[in-house]
């Protein structure tokens, strides 16, 4: 981790939640100290302790105070752009105002923080560039990725790394330099959502080039002007980041986040038995839309072996999604070759049939479907597909917008009464079909999951399949555990503790997945399912450490001790008081 000003690094084997923190750093440093500074919430005595009294206004604010003006201030700007740069701002200056303010406006400023706005931060990341946040690993560098990342601290100050060669940004693309945006979002949610500190998770972008040409015309643009590298050089370029993140970082989980389509499985399947490492496209996106269908499933009296799932958009996601449904069935007893013939998978060829290798990745080949067996039927055409195969769930991850027609919905609603829809296509613009249409072609009883916000439709609430009920929880789980690897069983038990808090279980007009208000108990929850299943599988690995009380830690194997212990670690915003110590060397032992 940074201080804006200095290299001043926290250290501590273990989260602290609790307590006094130390701080050598004093005046102006400390303002500028996005980790440190209260601004006007100094108190008196922290004033003078570190030369602050006359920087600051007379009044001493609480945090609960300094939250409500920022709220204020927030609506002079009428733009959720605007919006997103007054955010980012206050992300620079001040951590945990940042996060008191969006905790407390979640729903409200989620959009902000993260999809849609985001992606429009990201297009005019270069255009609009201020301050730097995260990390850049550039390609024409191998040999100096130690020394870039040497500034974010030693072995143990780093839990979690976010890390994107940004070729598949949110549905928009190839977006080069400027995919570093979606990394911090994603690492700010670890801290919004799953209570890791904000000054122990790291940002980083793997600058490999981009083959956007818009980017590559645009003067103003910040990163390689070249062509995206792929092939051997780009797998050695990964290869050594990931072992030198590993030989620095050697307790962090790494993330990876929005690679492309050629890249992202190879990548996450060559590294994920080596190091506790997670693709949130492929396996949060998965454990989302399973937990939302297994809470489905569960609201309509259906069993998981029965089902027949149709998934629009064979990319990282669907195929992500349709590994999460195999694995789920798996780990639930059943065959993984019976498992795939429930899966049927369609891109822009049209359903995935066994004899189009040519044109089909490996990974969408296996859920092909036998040509044999659709004879006298128009594959490419979705409305026969459904026809045919009379799914129980429809997914989208398309990215075109209204797909799903009156009439294909209505096909599927003629052999399913109670259709399961996941519009999953994200911004709001891209998505498959609106909720609102969806439900009134089946007269409301489509149960339907959105993978952007969308309003209530007449009593009925429509669950936005937001990643960030589930990765926060798993990278969570996993952290606090010191896990060796992310297993797939870990995945399963964390959707099932996601589908077990659904509230449509107890009313079929509620969410298939948990309010985002209630986030931190449903991270934490996930985070000890997690936890139970690692111990189970032999994976953890932090019972060899030794506990701030002395000993070792022992991880408690009851669930709701585990919940409590896991909760207890959850960093939170609010403020500490500040202990003044004397500055000795650049690292430093602060337990923040």
């Amino acid at each position: 981790m940074t201080y804006d000003t200095e290299e001043h690094i926290p250290q501590q084997t273990r989260l602290t939640a609790t307590g006094p923190i130390e701080c050598d750093v004093s005046g102006f440093n400390l303002l500028n100290s996005s980790l440190f500074n209260k601004g006007s919430a100094f108190t008196l005595e922290e004033r003078a302790a570190f030369d602050l009294t006359g920087l600051l206004p007379p009044v001493v604010n609480t945090l609960k105070e300094q939250a409500e003006r920022a709220y204020k201030q927030l609506h002079f700007f009428k733009t959720g752009l605007a919006k997103s740069d007054f955010c980012t701002s206050m992300r620079v200056q001040n951590k945990v105002l940042y996060y008191k303010l969006v905790r407390d406006h979640i729903k409200e400023l989620l959009p902000i923080v993260y999809t849609p706005t985001e992606g429009d931060a990201i297009i005019a990341y270069s255009s609009r560039f201020r301050k730097p946040e995260g990390c850049f690993l550039d390609i024409n560098d191998p040999d100096g990725i130690q020394d870039r990342l040497h500034p974010f601290g030693k072995d143990k100050d780093i839990d979690y790394i976010v890390i994107s060669d940004s070729e598949g940004i949110l549905g928009i693309g190839d977006q080069g330099v400027g995919g570093v945006r979606i990394c911090v979002a994603k690492a700010s949610l670890m801290t919004l959502c799953g209570g890791l500190h904000p000054g122990r998770v790291l940002s980083a972008v793997l600058d490999v080039g981009t083959n956007n040409k818009k980017l590559l015309e645009d003067e103003l643009y910040m990163g390689n002007r070249f062509p995206r590298v792929r092939g051997e050089a780009y797998d050695a370029f990964v290869e050594k980041v990931m072992t030198t993140l590993h030989n620095m970082y050697p307790h962090a989980v790494i993330h990876f986040e929005d690679f492309g389509v050629t890249t992202a499985r190879p990548v996450l399947e060559r590294y994920k038995k080596r190091y506790a490492c997670f693709n949130d496209d492929i396996q949060g996106t998965g454990a989302v839309a399973m937990a939302s269908m297994t809470a489905a499933l569960q609201v309509t009296n259906r069993k998981l072996a029965d089902v027949q799932v149709v998934i629009f958009g064979a990319g990282s996601a669907g195929l992500g999604i349709a590994d999460q449904i195999v694995n789920h069935m798996v780990s639930h007893g059943a065959d993984r070759d019976e498992a795939r013939t429930h899966i049927h998978c369609v891109d822009r060829h049209g359903l995935i049939l066994d004899d189009m290798g040519p044109v089909s990745s490996d990974a969408q080949m296996l859920y092909a479907d036998r040509a044999a067996d659709w004879h006298g039927v128009d594959a490419t055409n979705l409305v026969e597909i459904v026809a045919k195969i009379h799914p129980t769930v429809l997914i989208g991850c398309s990215t075109q917008a209204g797909a799903f027609t009156e009439n294909v919905i209505k096909t599927m609603y003629k052999y399913n009464r109670r259709p399961i829809i996941f519009p999953l296509s994200n911004p709001t613009r891209l998505c498959e079909v609106h909720p609102k249409d969806a439900l009134e072609w089946t007269d409301y009883n489509a149960l339907i999951a959105t993978g952007s916000p969308f309003p209530p439709v007449n009593g009925h609430v429509i669950s936005e399949n937001n990643n960030c009920v589930a990765f926060p929880g798993i990278g969570l789980g996993a952290v606090l555990a010191r896990v060796k690897s992310i297993s797939d069983k870990m995945i399963s038990a964390a959707v099932d503790e996601l589908a077990a808090l659904s509230p449509a279980v107890r009313d079929h007009r509620g969410g298939l997945l948990p309010d985002l208000e209630t986030i931190d108990e449903t991270s934490a929850r996930i985070a000890t399912a997690v936890i139970i299943q690692a111990l189970k599988e032999g994976l953890v690995t932090v019972e060899k450490e030794d506990s701030p009380s002395g000993g070792k830690v022992r991880v408690p194997r009851d669930f709701n001790k585990c919940l409590a212990w896991v909760k207890s670690q959850m960093w939170r915003p609010q403020y500490r008081p500040l202990v003044k110590v004397e500055h000795v060397n650049a690292i430093h032992t602060h337990q923040y």
